[in-house]
């Protein structure tokens, strides 16, 4: 998962970010409200770590913010050293999912970041998983539609299910590029700038991506892509 926190001291960020490593999560770290929102509007996270006093801000204001400007509800956790009554209040009230009082236990931030994640997003265990009249057989790295077989490549297989499983939600470039290449290919010269739009170029055509199949992929300028329902019956 692709995770952002945003917090002034330089020693938590580093052992937060360590912690989420370790659990396998990328993550990208951010001392002042500023850029924590400037990159918000323009990246997408699948999880906020939000902490409650800031240089240019308070985290309550942080989280309205965010409930206000991210389209996508991502869940957000406060980290903070307050840990009265009313200050958990006031997080959760002004729309955080889940509080967390300094100083940080890795094994907790652990659990809470893992109860966060599995309420927001659906473990997908089995190994045959269907929307509409696509079925993706992920153990075997193949996809069908109306039980014929199409051809994809390793990367394009891990894409297109990337997509299926976030249908509704805008997703950056570099979220894409994290997720379905490396997190240095985010920013890397060494994979050609085009090649997310190839791969996306042909998931549109060999999937037949049209709205007679109930799913549409589109681009969204200067921020991403989206793989939208366009029926019930599609997004069931």
């Amino acid at each position: 998962m692709r995770i952002a926190t945003l917090d002034d001291d330089e020693g938590q960020l580093e052992l937060t970010k360590y912690a989420l490593k370790a659990m396998g999560h990328e993550c990208h770290t951010f001392t002042t409200v500023r850029q924590f929102q400037k990159m918000l509007l323009r990246e997408t996270f699948d999880l906020l770590v939000v902490d409650w006093v800031l240089p240019d801000g308070v985290g309550p204001d942080v989280v309205r913010w965010v409930r206000q400007h991210v389209k996508e509800a991502v869940p957000i956790l406060f980290v903070t050293s307050r840990q009265d009554e009313a200050a958990i209040i006031e997080g959760l009230s002004a729309g955080a999912d889940d509080f967390m009082v300094k100083p940080v236990r890795v094994g907790e931030l652990n659990a809470r970041v893992k109860a966060l994640l599995r309420r927001s997003y659906a473990d997908h265990a089995p190994e045959a998983l269907s929307w509409g009249p696509y079925r993706f057989l992920v153990d075997r790295n193949a996809v069908e539609i109306d039980n014929q077989p199409v051809t994809l490549t390793k990367k394009e297989f891990e894409l297109a299910l990337f997509m299926f499983r976030n249908t509704g939600r805008l997703l950056s470039r570099a979220h894409l590029l994290e997720s379905i290449w490396s997190p240095e290919h985010a920013d890397s010269q060494e994979l050609p700038s085009r090649t997310l739009d190839t791969h996306i170029s042909r998931l549109r055509s060999v999937l037949g991506l049209q709205p007679e199949r109930g799913y549409k992929l589109v681009s969204v300028y200067r921020q991403g892509y989206r793989l939208e329902a366009l029926s019930d019956q599609a997004a069931s």
